[in-house]
């Protein structure tokens, strides 16, 4: 059987202690490639950037899935990083025949799925949703600052940085936070 349309599938944002996590879902075009596609987290703020517009021109496919901070917190962030990917592949304007996914867990999906161990550096497609699930989320977090300016969130994105947890412990959770993560938990409690 050949594989008609086979999308590459990575998320973006379980670290953080705030936010959405965002999947890409992304089917590329065998008559387009796309130079210089790698990790996302191994490329500068400018790469992806450059590479996200080129993704989002050239390929046959694309969709952005998530699961909302109140979501991770009911299920767990794995639960939750697979829901968007399912999300995220159910989105796609294309019905894949096979999806290739970053890591060692699977969504749950209508068609053959694999679960491909550091997918996102040797895996085209995969490295394409790496790409665009980073940097939607990454605008997001810019957007979210703005409405909650005394994390920091334009800068560390939800990571756990020194700053974060300083203005955590001082400010308390806003509504984006992850209650159910240990952090944010502690800043509650404090």
């Amino acid at each position: 059987m050949i594989l008609k349309y086979i999308a590459g599938v990575d998320e973006a944002g379980r670290g953080p202690l705030a936010g959405a996590v965002i999947a890409a879902a992304v089917i590329l075009d065998p008559n387009k490639p796309i130079a210089g596609l790698a990790d996302s987290k191994q490329l500068s703020e400018k790469q992806r950037e450059h590479l996200y517009l080129q993704i989002q021109s050239s390929a046959l496919a694309f969709a952005i899935g998530r699961a909302e901070h109140t979501e991770i917190d009911e299920i767990n962030i794995l639960q939750a990083s697979l829901l968007a990917m399912a999300r995220a592949v159910s989105g796609l304007s294309l019905i894949p025949d096979h999806v290739q996914v970053d890591g060692n867990k699977t969504p749950q999906l209508t068609c053959s799925v694999e679960a491909i161990v550091r997918g996102d550096q040797t895996v085209a497609a995969i490295s394409a949703a790496s790409i665009i699930a980073k940097v939607t989320r990454d605008q997001e977090m810019r957007l979210l600052d703005q409405l909650y300016p005394h994390y920091g969130f334009a800068i560390h994105k939800g990571y756990p940085t020194k700053a974060h947890l300083a203005a955590l412990m001082k400010y308390g959770p806003c509504p984006i936070h992850r209650r159910s993560f240990a952090p944010v938990k502690r800043a509650s409690d404090g």
